[in-house]
C-alpha cells in the first residue's frame, strides 16, 4: 500500500496538466497586444479652458444647432455620439432631434463636466440619452454604433488625434459620418485650419465628403467617413503645419 500513494500523486498531477492542455485555457495567459505607437501631432494642442465657447442664448439666435443638425441631416431614430459634449448644447438638442426611437451618447474627458453633464442630463429626464467619461486618446465607443459622430469645438484640443481617429473609426455605422464643427485659426488659437483636419483625418483612413463654411457656428462644418482599411499604426504619417 505504501508504494502505491506516489503512483497516484503522479497521476493527478498528469491529468491535471492533460486537463490544462485540453485546449480550454492556456497554462499561461498573455495580454493582447496594444496597437500602437502612434505617431505625435506635429503641432500644438490647444488646452481644454471651458466647457463653453458661447452662451446658449446666443447660439440659438443665431440659428447654430439647427444649421448644423440640417447640414449633418439629423434624422428620427439616429443614433449619435456627441463628443467633447461640455454642458450638453448640442447633447440636448440632438436628443430632440432623433427622438424617443434614437439614442445620443454624451462624453466628455473632464470628470467635473462630466459629472455636470449627467446631472443635467437627469434633471430634464432625457431618457434617450448615455452619459460617458471619455478617455484623451480613446473615446471608447462601441463598434458599428453610430449614424453620426459630432465633434464640436474640440478637435484642437484632444492630445492624441491619431490614436483617438483610429479608435473611434470602427465604431461609425456603414454610411456613418463624423461632423466635425471648428474655426478655421491654428490650434494654439482654439482652431484647425481645413487643410491640416483634412490631411490628420485621411492619415488614419477617412475621407472628407462635405464642407460648409459657418459663421453662425464660429466657422466651419466638415464630415467624414470612413474609407478604405484602417491603416496599421506604423502606417500612419503626421502631417506637418505648413
Amino acid at each position: 500500500m505504501a508504494t502505491r500513494a506516489p503512483v497516484l500523486v503522479l497521476t493527478a498531477v498528469a491529468l491535471l496538466l492533460l486537463a490544462a492542455c485540453d485546449g480550454s485555457k492556456p497554462l499561461i495567459e498573455h495580454k493582447a497586444k496594444e496597437p500602437g505607437p502612434f505617431p505625435a501631432a506635429d503641432r500644438p494642442i490647444a488646452n481644454i479652458v471651458s466647457p463653453r465657447w458661447s452662451n446658449e442664448e446666443t447660439r440659438d439666435r443665431l440659428g447654430e444647432a439647427g444649421r448644423v443638425m440640417d447640414l449633418a441631416d439629423i434624422r428620427k431614430g439616429m443614433t449619435v455620439a456627441d463628443l467633447g459634449a461640455g454642458e450638453g448644447y448640442y447633447t440636448i438638442r440632438l436628443a430632440a432631434r432623433v427622438g424617443e426611437n434614437g439614442r445620443v451618447l454624451a462624453e466628455d474627458v473632464v470628470p467635473a463636466v462630466h459629472e455636470a453633464l449627467a446631472e443635467r442630463v437627469a434633471r430634464e429626464r432625457l431618457d434617450n440619452v448615455s452619459v460617458r467619461l471619455g478617455q484623451s486618446a480613446d473615446p471608447r465607443l462601441p463598434d458599428n454604433s453610430f449614424d453620426r459622430i459630432f465633434m464640436v469645438h474640440m478637435y484642437h484640443e484632444i492630445e492624441q488625434p491619431y490614436e483617438f481617429l483610429w479608435r473611434m473609426r470602427p465604431s461609425l455605422r456603414r454610411d456613418g459620418l463624423v461632423v466635425v464643427v471648428d474655426a478655421d485659426r491654428p490650434t494654439e488659437q482654439h482652431g484647425t485650419p481645413p487643410r491640416l483636419l483634412r490631411c490628420e483625418f485621411a492619415a488614419v483612413g477617412y475621407a472628407q465628403v462635405g464642407f460648409q463654411e459657418l459663421r453662425s457656428a464660429g466657422g466651419y462644418l466638415a464630415t467624414f467617413r470612413a474609407a478604405g482599411r484602417r491603416p496599421d499604426p506604423a502606417e500612419i504619417v503626421a502631417c506637418r503645419m505648413k
